[in-house]
């Protein structure tokens, strides 16, 4: 766990101290004023002040703006009890006590003692400094100094042996990640294995990968694995309001670094601050995010190498880093930390098992299977939605069915039987979901179907087709990307065949479609009109491009023209495919539609039954199937 900062309990302490005494000198005040200022003088209405000057019992009077002060006279005439009234607008008063031979004279403005001068100078600035203190702290992230804290670094720090919590063995799927840093390690436990021989360790590892796939978990295990003190800092916490404290706090996490060594210095999200200067404009070098840029850069190429300060840092965009970060000396090896493979996967959710009681049926062999292109932080949530979903249903263990109907989760969206269907959408989306499957069986390269259902799922799928590879796929030939868009098209051709019409429900279908036929013909090359040439501009971010459309490099209107005419046939062609396959299995089409419009959802061996059925299209069929 992180080191305890004190100065937050400190800082509160020292305002309620500070509270607690003012609280006490007004209290003392209030007590000793009878015997510093004297008793107290008697009021009286105006009216009876007035009466009593006309009937001469008044020997003399203070006249003041707030109050009028007098003395009566005694039974022998002589000065006797004081009173005060509060006066009125009286232009009469001063010819009234002059008739009656009152002595008058003006109040004048009191000088104070030296108590209430001191009162006066030192308790509004105590109560000032407390207040601004208070604020201040709670502004700038505390800190025993206050103000000056903003330049202080925000950097967690786990001591010796707290890090140890997180080792390499609570670490997998990414065991290539793991074996390059165990050389980290090692330095860390033992330089002088590298010094005396005149070997330089790296001064700073990127680990590169997707989101979720463990790059910070991987840090931690490096120093738990080397027990030494561990800062972690993230990449936004560097930027501030202020100029220049971005820069001061690299300096002092460094200076930090330095005084605790050997040690590791973790920042995560490093784009945030990494960013190349090339994208900063005309108006951009002297911003907050470059100075705070050009000083880490400083502190890594200035300090020595083999003091024990190791510098781990976290991405998921490295294409944006600025190339000096990646430059040999600072930042000199990188390792990617990429998405599990299968036995990869079946470690992770061997880990996070052990936290939740397992019934008998499960066989975390088939899920991992059936997780193709989870992350690590994926699978952890797998796990729990299935634990989740088994304490929801009053289960005792985790079965196969919640994990089942947790990846449907994730992949599809939550269920929503509350939304209310008519019946002639329902036979459209039963159409439309069985024309994908049928489709997609006769596919070379096809994903296992595992399920057709026509219960609604998530924001806007009305029905779903669920397919599950069998196995980890890194290349696909020109024919598998062909029969990927005509199962993609299946939906609409089954509506066009029984219904003769089409409906909206193929719109993300028919996008997708397209995107990957463009792709097809502008970056894999796979069009004999255009011949193997990359029309895509530029590289897509590597790790979040998640298929999104490609923008096209600078040509001439006839290839322009060429390019949409090769996609819109590669979609034709589908198409056509498409409705050759459905056509020819129309007796099957229907009543695999007719059952699900019963029963909703076929998975499991039954489909598989039905979806053997479909017959291929043989070329001398297809003319008589065209007709």
């Amino acid at each position: 766990m992180p080191i305890k900062n004190d100065s937050g309990p400190s800082r509160a302490r020292l305002i309620g101290n500070i509270l607690f005494l003012v609280a006490g000198l007004f209290l003392l005040i209030n007590l000793l004023s009878p015997l510093l200022f004297g008793p107290s003088i008697p009021k009286v209405p105006y009216s009876m002040f007035i009466h009593q000057v006309r009937d001469e019992e008044v020997a003399r009077a203070s006249v003041g703006q707030d109050q009028i002060r007098y003395q009566l006279k005694d039974e022998v005439g002589q000065p006797g009890q004081i009173l005060s009234t509060t006066p009125i607008f009286d232009l009469e008063l001063p010819r009234l006590l002059e008739e009656k031979g009152v002595e008058f004279a003006a109040i004048p403005r009191p000088k104070g003692n030296w108590f209430t001068n001191i009162l006066g100078w030192v308790i509004p600035p105590i109560i000032f400094v407390a207040v601004w203190q208070f604020f201040i702290g709670r502004g700038m992230g505390g800190g025993p100094q206050g103000a000056l804290s903003i330049t202080k670094s925000k950097a967690k720090i786990y001591v010796e042996g707290e890090a140890a919590k997180v080792t390499f063995a609570d670490v997998a799927g990414v065991e290539e990640a793991k074996a390059e840093l165990v050389e980290v390690v090692d330095f860390l436990k033992s330089p002088q294995r590298f010094t005396q021989i005149g070997a330089r360790i790296p001064r700073g590892v990127l680990l590169v990968g997707p989101p979720g796939t463990g790059k910070t978990l991987l840090a931690k295990a490096v120093a738990g694995e080397a027990g030494v003190t561990f800062f972690s800092i993230a990449g936004s916490e560097f930027v501030e309001l202020f100029v220049g404290a971005g820069a001061a706090r690299v300096r002092d996490l460094f200076e930090q670094a330095k005084k605790h060594a050997p040690c590791i210095v973790f920042i995560d999200e490093l784009d945030a601050i990494g960013k190349s200067r090339a994208t900063a404009g005309f108006y951009g070098g002297g911003d907050e995010r470059e100075q705070t840029l050009n000083q880490l850069l400083t502190e890594m190429d200035g300090f020595d190498p083999n003091i024990g300060v190791i510098v781990l840092a976290a991405t998921n965009r490295p294409e944006t880093l600025d190339p000096a970060l990646l430059r040999p000396g600072r930042f000199d090896r990188q390792v990617l930390v990429d998405r599990p493979d299968l036995s990869g996967r079946r470690a992770i959710l061997d880990i996070y098992a052990q936290k939740v009681k397992l019934a008998e049926d499960v066989d975390l062999e088939a899920l991992a299977a059936r997780t193709p292109g989870f992350s690590g932080a994926d699978l952890e949530n797998l796990v729990n939605e299935a634990a989740l979903l088994a304490a929801r249903n009053n289960r005792q263990a985790v079965a196969q069915e919640d994990f089942g109907e947790a990846i449907e989760r994730v992949v599809a969206g939550l269920e929503k039987k509350s939304r209310a269907l008519s019946d002639k959408e329902k036979t459209v989306v039963a159409y439309h979901e069985v024309g994908h499957a049928m489709v997609g069986v006769l596919m070379p390269g096809s994903d296992r179907i595992e399920k057709i259902s026509i219960i609604p799922r998530g924001m806007a799928a009305l029905g779903y087709t669920l397919q599950l590879p069998t196995e980890d796929r890194f290349l696909l030939n020109e024919a598998e990307l062909r029969g990927q868009i005509a199962t993609m098209l299946g939906g609409r051709a089954a509506e066009e065949i029984v219904f003769d019409t089409v409906t909206t429900g193929a719109s993300n279908d028919l996008q997708r479609a397209t995107d990957l036929a463009e792709r097809m013909v502008t970056t894999y090359g796979m069009s004999k009109v255009l011949g193997p040439l990359a029309y895509q501009q530029g590289q897509q971010p590597r790790f979040l491009e998640n298929g999104a459309p490609n923008p096209r490099r600078m040509v001439s209107e006839l290839t322009a023209e060429a390019i949409d005419k090769e996609v819109k046939d590669i979609v034709e062609t589908a198409h056509h495919q498409a409705l050759d396959i459905l056509k020819y299995n129309r007796d099957l089409l229907d009543a695999i539609a007719t059952q699900i419009l019963k029963i909703e959802v076929i998975e499991g061996e039954e489909l598989q039954g039905l979806l053997n059925q479909v017959k291929p299209v043989m070329d001398s069929e297809k003319i008589h199937v065209a007709v």
